[in-house]
């Protein structure tokens, strides 16, 4: 029967929970990876020129600005550092890049200590995102919601 000391054993937990860190740390690394390129590219290709994105069909076929309408051109801004532009564009789209850095950087932190990320929305958080998101897209296609159209 062979003996380990203590010291070993404990010689070798930081480098296991080290690599484990960076193995909970893999997913939220991965989708900011994707998402930084995904911003990278529109920052590089200007939406604002005609031909480089296909046009949004609701609008295009009704006339009707979606909830996503000007979300490219919002984009597009942000990466430029021009923030009153991503507002006029799609006030609705900065707030979720905004709410997206907040939630990665919470999942980053809780990998990091090895606890789950949970985000427990009940029927009242859900309900009044989707009232957000439809009373957004009613006022911005009304006339005196001209200030919301990208």
């Amino acid at each position: 029967m062979r003996r380990v000391n203590a010291d070993s054993r404990r010689a070798t937990r930081p480098r296991a929970s080290a690599a484990a860190a960076l193995g909970r740390l893999a997913v939220p690394a991965g989708l900011l990876a994707a998402v930084a390129g995904a911003f990278a590219y529109v920052g590089a290709v200007d939406p604002n020129e005609p031909g480089h994105y296909p046009a949004c069909p609701l609008l295009r076929y009704t006339g009707v600005y979606c909830p996503g309408c000007g979300g490219l051109r919002s984009a597009h801004a942000v990466v430029h550092g021009d923030l009153p532009a991503a507002l006029q564009d799609n006030a609705l789209a900065v707030v979720g890049y905004v709410l997206f850095a907040v939630v990665w950087t919470v999942w980053v932190v809780r990998a990091a200590r090895g606890r789950p990320l949970r985000i427990d929305l009940g029927p009242v958080q859900l309900w009044a995102a989707g009232a957000l998101l439809l009373v957004f897209t009613v006022v911005r296609n009304l006339p005196f919601g001209g200030w919301l159209h990208p």
